[in-house]
Protein backbone atom coordinates (compact mmCIF):
# COMPACT_ATOMS: atom_id res chain seq x y z
CA UNK A 1 0.00 0.00 0.00
CA UNK A 2 1.68 3.17 -1.06
CA UNK A 3 0.89 6.16 1.61
CA UNK A 4 1.26 9.86 0.49
CA UNK A 5 1.50 12.73 2.40
CA UNK A 6 -1.89 14.56 2.54
CA UNK A 7 0.02 18.58 2.17
CA UNK A 8 1.40 16.92 -1.04
CA UNK A 9 -0.27 16.59 -3.96
CA UNK A 10 0.07 13.43 -5.84
CA UNK A 11 1.58 14.62 -9.20
CA UNK A 12 4.37 16.76 -6.67
CA UNK A 13 5.11 13.46 -4.73
CA UNK A 14 5.47 11.44 -7.95
CA UNK A 15 7.96 13.87 -9.83
CA UNK A 16 9.51 14.10 -6.66
CA UNK A 17 10.16 10.58 -6.62
CA UNK A 18 11.77 11.14 -10.08
CA UNK A 19 13.97 13.96 -10.19
CA UNK A 20 16.59 12.80 -12.70
CA UNK A 21 13.19 13.10 -15.58
CA UNK A 22 12.26 16.27 -13.79
CA UNK A 23 15.66 17.70 -14.86
CA UNK A 24 15.10 16.40 -18.29
CA UNK A 25 11.83 17.60 -19.12
CA UNK A 26 12.75 20.77 -17.51
CA UNK A 27 15.88 20.55 -20.11
CA UNK A 28 14.33 20.62 -22.81
CA UNK A 29 11.41 22.91 -21.76
CA UNK A 30 13.68 26.03 -21.08
CA UNK A 31 16.75 25.37 -22.94
CA UNK A 32 15.68 23.22 -25.62
CA UNK A 33 18.32 20.88 -24.82
CA UNK A 34 18.80 17.85 -22.90
CA UNK A 35 21.79 15.18 -22.06
CA UNK A 36 21.44 11.06 -22.82
CA UNK A 37 23.68 8.63 -21.46
CA UNK A 38 24.14 5.26 -23.00
CA UNK A 39 26.59 2.92 -23.26
CA UNK A 40 28.38 4.63 -26.35
CA UNK A 41 28.98 7.48 -23.80
CA UNK A 42 27.35 10.92 -22.29
CA UNK A 43 25.72 13.44 -25.03
CA UNK A 44 24.34 16.98 -24.72
CA UNK A 45 21.83 17.96 -26.99
CA UNK A 46 21.88 21.70 -28.23
CA UNK A 47 19.56 22.97 -30.25
CA UNK A 48 19.96 26.53 -32.38
CA UNK A 49 16.18 27.38 -33.70
CA UNK A 50 14.26 30.21 -34.95
CA UNK A 51 16.05 33.82 -34.64
CA UNK A 52 19.23 34.32 -32.15
CA UNK A 53 18.68 37.50 -30.14
CA UNK A 54 20.99 39.03 -29.22
CA UNK A 55 21.36 42.54 -27.68
CA UNK A 56 17.89 43.78 -27.93
CA UNK A 57 14.81 41.25 -27.00
CA UNK A 58 12.28 40.31 -29.90
CA UNK A 59 9.32 39.90 -29.59
CA UNK A 60 7.16 37.33 -27.23
CA UNK A 61 5.74 35.62 -30.17
CA UNK A 62 8.94 34.86 -31.94
CA UNK A 63 10.84 31.72 -31.37
CA UNK A 64 14.14 32.73 -30.62
CA UNK A 65 17.58 31.24 -28.98
CA UNK A 66 18.94 33.51 -26.63
CA UNK A 67 22.54 33.75 -26.65
CA UNK A 68 22.99 34.42 -22.66
CA UNK A 69 21.09 31.05 -22.36
CA UNK A 70 23.75 29.21 -24.86
CA UNK A 71 27.04 30.57 -23.78
CA UNK A 72 26.99 29.33 -20.41
CA UNK A 73 25.26 25.91 -21.49
CA UNK A 74 28.46 25.89 -23.65
CA UNK A 75 30.83 26.55 -20.81
CA UNK A 76 29.24 23.88 -18.36
CA UNK A 77 29.16 21.13 -21.39
CA UNK A 78 33.28 21.83 -21.96
CA UNK A 79 34.00 21.92 -18.17
CA UNK A 80 31.27 18.72 -17.10
CA UNK A 81 33.35 15.65 -16.50
CA UNK A 82 30.28 13.28 -17.07
CA UNK A 83 29.26 14.97 -20.62
CA UNK A 84 32.02 13.48 -23.69
CA UNK A 85 30.36 14.85 -26.80
CA UNK A 86 28.29 17.54 -28.25
CA UNK A 87 25.48 17.23 -30.90
CA UNK A 88 24.16 20.87 -32.37
CA UNK A 89 20.45 20.78 -34.22
CA UNK A 90 20.89 23.84 -36.43
CA UNK A 91 17.37 25.10 -37.67
CA UNK A 92 17.59 28.63 -37.78
CA UNK A 93 16.99 32.12 -40.13
CA UNK A 94 19.63 33.94 -38.72
CA UNK A 95 19.56 36.57 -36.16
CA UNK A 96 21.65 38.90 -34.62
CA UNK A 97 25.57 38.95 -36.07
CA UNK A 98 27.90 39.10 -33.16
CA UNK A 99 25.90 37.03 -31.04
CA UNK A 100 25.90 34.23 -33.62
CA UNK A 101 29.15 34.36 -34.10
CA UNK A 102 30.19 34.25 -30.28
CA UNK A 103 28.21 30.93 -30.59
CA UNK A 104 30.31 30.02 -33.28
CA UNK A 105 33.70 30.79 -31.84
CA UNK A 106 32.75 29.16 -28.56
CA UNK A 107 31.78 25.76 -30.14
CA UNK A 108 34.93 26.03 -32.40
CA UNK A 109 37.12 26.44 -29.47
CA UNK A 110 35.63 23.55 -27.46
CA UNK A 111 38.06 20.36 -26.78
CA UNK A 112 35.09 17.40 -26.52
CA UNK A 113 34.38 15.88 -29.90
CA UNK A 114 31.00 18.35 -31.56
CA UNK A 115 28.99 17.80 -34.50
CA UNK A 116 26.35 19.76 -35.69
CA UNK A 117 23.60 18.87 -38.05
CA UNK A 118 21.02 21.57 -40.09
CA UNK A 119 17.75 20.70 -40.09
CA UNK A 120 15.60 22.68 -42.13
CA UNK A 121 17.42 25.45 -42.40
CA UNK A 122 20.80 26.81 -41.42
CA UNK A 123 20.74 30.57 -43.10
CA UNK A 124 22.57 33.66 -42.71
CA UNK A 125 24.19 33.45 -39.48
CA UNK A 126 23.30 30.09 -38.93
CA UNK A 127 26.39 29.50 -41.76
CA UNK A 128 29.20 29.86 -39.34
CA UNK A 129 27.27 28.24 -36.30
CA UNK A 130 27.35 24.83 -39.00
CA UNK A 131 30.37 24.73 -39.85
CA UNK A 132 32.04 26.02 -36.02
CA UNK A 133 31.65 22.16 -35.03
CA UNK A 134 34.63 19.24 -35.43
CA UNK A 135 32.39 17.97 -38.16
CA UNK A 136 29.07 19.47 -39.95
CA UNK A 137 26.53 17.32 -41.74
CA UNK A 138 23.21 19.00 -43.39
CA UNK A 139 19.59 16.63 -44.52
CA UNK A 140 19.57 16.75 -47.97
CA UNK A 141 16.57 18.52 -47.81
CA UNK A 142 17.91 21.24 -45.66
CA UNK A 143 18.62 24.95 -47.04
CA UNK A 144 21.54 27.48 -46.25
CA UNK A 145 21.28 31.32 -47.41
CA UNK A 146 24.39 32.77 -47.53
CA UNK A 147 24.15 36.51 -48.41
CA UNK A 148 26.24 39.62 -47.53
CA UNK A 149 25.97 41.22 -44.04
CA UNK A 150 22.37 43.78 -43.21
CA UNK A 151 21.62 46.42 -40.20
CA UNK A 152 18.04 47.27 -39.47
CA UNK A 153 17.30 50.85 -38.08
CA UNK A 154 19.06 54.21 -38.45
CA UNK A 155 22.22 53.99 -40.71
CA UNK A 156 24.32 56.88 -41.08
CA UNK A 157 25.35 57.66 -44.42
CA UNK A 158 29.27 58.02 -43.91
CA UNK A 159 32.21 55.72 -44.85
CA UNK A 160 32.59 54.96 -41.63
CA UNK A 161 29.33 52.73 -41.90
CA UNK A 162 30.38 51.08 -45.50
CA UNK A 163 33.82 50.42 -43.51
CA UNK A 164 32.37 48.81 -40.21
CA UNK A 165 30.38 46.50 -42.54
CA UNK A 166 33.03 45.33 -44.54
CA UNK A 167 35.26 44.62 -41.65
CA UNK A 168 32.09 42.70 -39.96
CA UNK A 169 31.46 40.66 -43.04
CA UNK A 170 35.17 39.91 -42.97
CA UNK A 171 34.93 38.31 -39.97
CA UNK A 172 31.93 36.20 -40.92
CA UNK A 173 34.14 35.03 -44.04
CA UNK A 174 37.26 34.50 -42.76
CA UNK A 175 35.33 31.97 -39.46
CA UNK A 176 33.65 29.98 -42.58
CA UNK A 177 36.92 29.54 -44.62
CA UNK A 178 38.97 28.60 -41.47
CA UNK A 179 36.37 25.81 -40.14
CA UNK A 180 35.47 24.13 -43.58
CA UNK A 181 36.57 23.27 -47.04
CA UNK A 182 35.12 25.93 -49.29
CA UNK A 183 37.34 28.76 -50.72
CA UNK A 184 37.14 32.32 -49.64
CA UNK A 185 36.66 32.95 -53.91
CA UNK A 186 33.49 30.65 -53.99
CA UNK A 187 31.83 31.52 -51.13
CA UNK A 188 32.52 35.65 -51.73
CA UNK A 189 30.52 34.43 -54.70
CA UNK A 190 27.63 33.00 -52.85
CA UNK A 191 27.86 36.14 -51.37
CA UNK A 192 27.66 38.48 -53.76
CA UNK A 193 25.29 36.58 -56.33
CA UNK A 194 22.66 38.20 -58.00
CA UNK A 195 19.58 37.60 -59.53
CA UNK A 196 18.86 34.56 -57.38
CA UNK A 197 17.03 36.00 -53.98
CA UNK A 198 14.08 38.20 -54.67
CA UNK A 199 15.03 42.07 -53.39
CA UNK A 200 18.31 40.63 -52.24
CA UNK A 201 21.82 39.60 -53.13
CA UNK A 202 23.20 36.48 -52.14
CA UNK A 203 22.61 32.33 -52.54
CA UNK A 204 20.41 29.61 -51.67
CA UNK A 205 22.12 26.14 -51.35
CA UNK A 206 20.47 22.57 -50.71
CA UNK A 207 22.25 20.11 -48.75
CA UNK A 208 24.31 18.11 -51.49
CA UNK A 209 25.27 21.21 -52.96
CA UNK A 210 26.40 22.61 -49.35
CA UNK A 211 28.31 19.67 -49.19
CA UNK A 212 29.93 19.68 -53.17
CA UNK A 213 30.98 23.59 -52.57
CA UNK A 214 32.59 22.15 -49.05
CA UNK A 215 30.92 24.62 -46.87
CA UNK A 216 29.22 21.09 -45.22
CA UNK A 217 31.53 18.07 -44.24
CA UNK A 218 28.54 15.17 -44.89
CA UNK A 219 25.17 14.44 -46.10
CA UNK A 220 23.78 12.42 -43.19
CA UNK A 221 20.89 12.45 -40.55
CA UNK A 222 20.37 11.88 -37.08
CA UNK A 223 21.51 8.77 -36.72
CA UNK A 224 24.70 9.85 -38.84
CA UNK A 225 25.86 12.51 -36.31
CA UNK A 226 25.46 10.19 -33.47
CA UNK A 227 27.42 7.63 -35.15
CA UNK A 228 29.98 10.02 -35.46
CA UNK A 229 30.20 11.55 -31.72
CA UNK A 230 30.10 7.91 -30.58
CA UNK A 231 33.12 7.13 -32.73
CA UNK A 232 35.29 10.57 -31.41
CA UNK A 233 34.01 9.74 -27.95
CA UNK A 234 35.66 6.31 -27.73
CA UNK A 235 38.95 7.58 -29.27
CA UNK A 236 39.03 10.64 -27.13
CA UNK A 237 38.26 8.36 -24.12
CA UNK A 238 41.35 5.69 -25.55
CA UNK A 239 43.80 8.48 -26.33
CA UNK A 240 43.19 10.03 -22.78
CA UNK A 241 43.68 6.15 -21.12
CA UNK A 242 47.08 5.93 -23.25
CA UNK A 243 48.62 9.28 -22.22
CA UNK A 244 46.99 10.08 -18.91
CA UNK A 245 47.52 13.48 -17.88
Amino acid sequence: MMIYDKHIPVEQEHDKRQPEDIYQREQIQDMGSSTVASSEGTIHCLTIVGQIEGHQILPSDTKTTKYEHVMPQLAAIEEADEIDGLLILLNTVGGDVEAGLAIAERIASMSKPTVSLVLGGGHSIGVPLAVAADVSMIAPSAAMTIHPVRLTGVVIGVPQTYNYFGKIQERIVRFVTENSRISRERFTDMMLKTGELAADVGTVIYGEEAVESGLIDHLGGLSDALGYLHRRIKERKEQQEQNPT
